[in-house]
């Protein structure tokens, strides 16, 4: 593939006007109403398990803590009606927390706004739509506000490999995520979410993990793949564009044109480990997925805590 190729996908891949010109939730649109009953069928254990990492505090979020031994005493406790001043037993604790969730840290869902090209947002809007004080008027996260309820399914590439993690700058290509198809026995549907595992979340834990701005994830070659199949988003256990991406003129191809050309939803940073053990135990591969962005207006994206339900 030539980066000409890549720049070609985002015309031969675009999404823009498929769903009506005034389009903002993208390919979320494919998970239909009949996409949710089917996804409800995978859950065939009851099991559930997070797909997120842990957010260490205060290394990763800025925190601020109140306590008050009684409730009476917390700021503004002098306008609580006089029955909270008379009960003395109960008192409160709560916290002020701050974080940047993108980024190659935190679990976090990219909305369509969240990246330009050549100044333009998904489905032809232009990047002024997004203003540095109130934030975007197009594709933000509310456009998910009732949630991203459907099939996910887990490909682990790094097994499917044979490797206990893909090392740093390996990308994954279509053949690889047929061969994971394969060997799991199970096949990518149109609706569902791709978790894509390579194996990071093992590396991280065994201190294996790279310093640098070098990382595995999805190779640009899987964008086509991802269309065809008709995938609603996609997900990864690190910041899903392999990096270097090959391509010096487009340093994220993944990201650019799933957001921009195609308006593919993307999980990042994803924690695969426990998804990935339970499917191996319950032999496995799909399950219910269930990612509830918090209600930011404006925003392009949220950290989130995906639950797969096997």
């Amino acid at each position: 593939m030539t980066q000409d190729d890549v720049l070609g996908y985002f015309d031969t891949l675009s999404n823009w006007g498929r769903w009506g010109d005034d389009d903002e939730r993208g390919t979320l649109n494919l998970i239909t109403d009949d996409v949710r009953l089917a996804a409800a069928q995978a859950v065939r254990h009851g099991r559930s398990v997070s797909c997120a990492w842990e957010v260490a505090v205060p290394r990763d979020m800025e925190r601020s803590t109140t306590t008050c031994p009684c409730a009476a005493d917390m700021p503004g406790g002098e306008n609580l009606p006089a029955a909270f001043h008379a009960d003395r037993r109960w008192g409160f604790s709560t916290e002020r927390l701050g974080l940047t969730f993108h980024g190659n840290t935190l679990t976090h869902l990219d909305s369509p706004c969240h990246l330009f090209w050549d100044g333009t947002l998904y489905n032809g809007r232009p990047h002024s739509l997004v203003d540095p004080a109130t934030g975007s008027a197009w594709a933000d996260v509310t456009a998910a506000a009732t949630g991203i309820v459907t099939r996910g399914v887990l490909l682990d590439v790094a097994a499917a490999r044979d490797v206990p993690w893909l090392e740093p700058g390996q990308g994954v290509f279509p053949e690889d995520l047929e061969e994971a198809e394969r060997r799991q026995g199970v096949q990518v549907r149109p609706g569902d979410a791709v978790l894509l595992r390579t194996g990071y979340g093992r590396a991280r834990r065994e201190g294996a993990e790279n310093s640098g701005f070098t990382q595995a994830g999805w190779h640009a070659s899987c964008l086509p793949w991802l269309h065809d199949r008709g995938v609603a988003l996609i997900a990864a256990d690190t910041p899903q564009d392999v990096q270097p991406s090959g391509y010096p003129d487009v340093l994220m191809p993944v990201h650019a044109v799933a957001l921009v050309a195609m308006g593919l939803w993307l999980l990042d940073n994803c924690d695969l480990e426990a998804c990935a053990s339970t499917a191996t135990e319950l032999g496995q591969w799909d399950f219910h997925l269930t990612v509830a962005p918090v209600r930011f207006a404006g925003t392009s994206g949220s950290p989130v805590n995906p639950i797969a339900t096997f």
